[in-house]
């Protein structure tokens, strides 16, 4: 069934144009800005990947692609005799197990069970790209079918530019995402550029091929939101405890499920009522309402009685916290995970409008739709304001709100600052002592894609944990976050987790990391692991990722506009031993918010494989520690003194700390 992988784009006979198929959500157009000459330039960019026989017929529906959805997707190649997901590793058409694992990697990420429109090869986040195109799907696939372990795919914004001989430890692929010249990396820059066919934004895992669905974020918030309780309420425990945010799509999908693993109360507002009916039919979202009184009578009893709920509210989430802050409903914690990285083209939806009526708008009335949208984040900010003079807590959950809020007029700013704001992001709050500890959201797939193959992993990982729990001399902080992992990956599999490949995410620091991989490696050598194990992580991690809005929020030194670890984590991971590498501009905040990068590695069970993973492994998570260190955070400092203890080849520069007091006297 697979065979046909490795024949490239289909051409003789040229397929038959499948029907567009609504049973799957559909990205919105994106704005048509072209003009003739550049919508020209995109019809010849996109028929130099067929024979000038076909160029004639291609033109035309090229054009009405462009047109009518402001982007070139090549429909007509969308494949349709087998079912896009991921299948056993044994059955992709490779010569090398390496290209094979990519191979499933990148269909995991376009399956329809996990991608967010995966006709329009869009993984999360709205505009996260797999590929531009179907014609860069099918070279991708065939040139992995071909590919040896002494040749690497040098993949440009999801154009393969084709094979190149390199060595055995070399990585198999090369991926860069949305490289351009920084002063060419506005949003109608991208806009440009995407509509031409010749770069796009790949998110983070979207782009390299490591998306294992809505389990990664929800590991993620379960963790956030049981430290938010920690630092904001001084409890370990959130049952009778309300939190209040918005989104139910690819990633912000979690936010239901983890605050009822965590034993909250969550509401969560979503205005596309499929996204709503596919996380209530998951059993993610335990009840829906689209009547708000409705809805907080049910809040007060689930308070009473300390229940642990998932709630959807169906409808604009503006208007839930204007109806909250005229209510006497108390709520303990705010967020949002609208997706406002991609503000006016689907990611945020205004007030007063439909679902249906904004996608339209988007298109036809774009400066109209800009106006709403900011509208909209000023009266969604000032009911944020009155629920946090009744003391609740908001946080940014890295989606650029507070950035987009301020850029819109809202009082979101701190008096007399453009660029503070009156609440923090979750990683400078939260989350960033966590990364500076080493912990980040490490992750792997089954490539047999059988369930007991995950359950070993999450036996192994447990015991690894448990392990290291025992150890001597173990701070306060890093056993806690060990006791977390623990009762995460203990209770993982009774959750029902697994969207697509079968597939596992855990925090881990670098000492975990390691032990997690070698131990995975040696089961797979042994055979208790039937078949090689694929390691990743989420580039919104410990090293990834530069943003100064989320990941390098709490970066204290100036330093946190700047790229430098992002870029150094994409080389030395990529020397070191990974199976594949990605870099990309943009990520959850935003084309030209930040830098981030990710890998992927394959755990075949040979002794060289593992020294390998130990060797990327403690640069992949030590080189972030060290840039936090550097920057004043007294956990990574702390963090790096003892790794170079564990390994006294790392030799690393620790900052040495002046007095605040003689700085002040200098400018006396």
């Amino acid at each position: 069934m697979l065979k046909s992988l490795s024949l490239g784009i289909p051409l003789d006979p040229l397929p038959e144009h499948p029907v567009f198929d609504k049973s799957v959500p559909h990205a919105p157009g994106r704005p048509q800005i072209l003009t003739v000459d550049e919508k020209k330039l995109a019809i010849k960019n996109a028929l130099r990947y067929f024979p000038e026989n076909l160029h004639e017929i291609l033109g035309k529906e090229f054009l009405n692609e462009l047109n009518t959805y402001g982007h070139i997707y090549m429909y007509r190649f969308r494949p349709v005799h087998y079912e896009m997901k991921a299948y056993a590793i044994s059955e992709y058409p490779a010569k090398c197990q390496q290209a094979a694992a990519i191979m499933l990697m990148i269909m995991n990420n376009l399956d329809k069970e996990v991608a967010q429109f995966p006709h329009e090869l869009v993984t999360y986040g709205g505009n996260g790209s797999v590929f531009q195109n179907w014609a860069q799907y099918h070279l991708v696939m065939k040139y992995l079918s071909e590919m040896t372990e002494e040749q690497t795919l040098s993949i440009y914004s999801g154009h393969p530019m084709g094979l190149y001989p390199s060595t055995v430890n070399s990585p198999r692929v090369i991926v860069t995402n949305g490289m351009v010249i920084p002063n060419y990396s506005s949003r109608m820059d991208y806009e440009r550029m995407y509509a031409q066919g010749v770069s796009q934004y790949g998110q983070m895992t979207a782009g390299s091929y490591c998306y294992i669905g809505p389990q990664g974020i929800v590991h993620g918030t379960t963790i956030t939101l049981l430290n938010a309780g920690r630092k904001y309420l001084n409890i370990g425990d959130l049952r009778g405890r309300v939190f209040v945010t918005s989104g139910l799509g690819g990633m912000s999908g979690a936010q239901a499920k983890a605050s009822v693993i965590c034993g909250a109360i969550g509401i969560i507002a979503e205005i596309n009522e499929a996204a709503v009916e596919k996380r209530y039919n998951q059993g993610w979202v335990l009840e829906k309402f689209r009547d708000i009184p409705a809805l907080f009578t049910r809040v007060k009893k689930a308070i009473a009685d300390k229940e642990a709920l998932s709630i959807a509210y169906i409808g604009n989430v503006v208007d839930l916290w204007e109806e909250l802050a005229k209510s006497d409903l108390h709520v303990d914690l705010g967020s949002d995970q609208t997706s406002l990285h991609n503000p006016f083209n689907g990611g945020y939806y205004p007030s007063g409008l439909t679902y249906e009526q904004s996608n339209q708008m988007m298109v036809q009335d774009p400066n109209k739709f800009h106006e709403l949208v900011q509208d909209s984040l000023r009266r969604q900010t000032s009911a944020i304001n009155t629920m946090v003079q009744r003391g609740m807590r908001f946080w940014d959950y890295g989606n650029s709100f507070l950035l987009e809020a301020s850029r819109a007029g809202a009082d979101i700013n701190v008096e007399g600052s453009r660029t503070e704001f009156k609440y923090p992001s979750y990683v400078q709050d939260i989350m960033g002592d966590i990364f500076s500890l080493g912990f980040g959201p490490f992750r792997w797939v089954c490539t047999s894609g059988t369930a007991k193959d995950l359950a070993v992993t999450d036996r192994i990982a447990k015991e690894v944990i448990e392990s290291l729990k025992s150890e001597k001399e173990i701070d306060i902080d890093v056993e806690q976050q060990y006791d977390d992992n623990h009762l995460w990956i203990t209770q993982a599999n009774a959750h029902n987790l697994v969207v697509g490949s079968q597939a596992r995410i855990l925090y881990s620091d670098c000492i975990g990391r390691m032990q997690i991989a070698c131990a995975f490696n040696n089961a797979v050598k042994s055979g208790e692991i039937s078949a090689p194990v694929v390691i990743s992580r989420d580039h919104h991690d410990v090293s990834g990722t530069d943003a100064p809005w989320r990941e390098t929020s709490n970066v204290k030194d100036g330093s946190h506009f700047c790229a430098d670890m992002a870029v150094h984590n994409f080389v030395g991971d990529s020397f070191r031993g990974a199976t594949w590498v990605s870099i990309h501009n943009g990520g959850g905040t935003g084309w030209g918010e930040a830098i981030n990068g990710g890998f992927g590695m394959v755990l075949d069970g040979k002794d060289s494989t593992e020294e390998k993973a130990k060797t990327m492994l403690s640069w992949d998570v030590n080189n972030g520690v060290s840039r936090r260190s550097w920057s004043y955070n007294n956990n990574a400092e702390k963090t790096i003194k003892r790794a170079m203890k564990l390994d006294p080849n790392l030799k690393v520069t620790v900052p040495n700390h002046a007095s605040t007091d003689l700085i002040n006297k200098l400018f006396q």
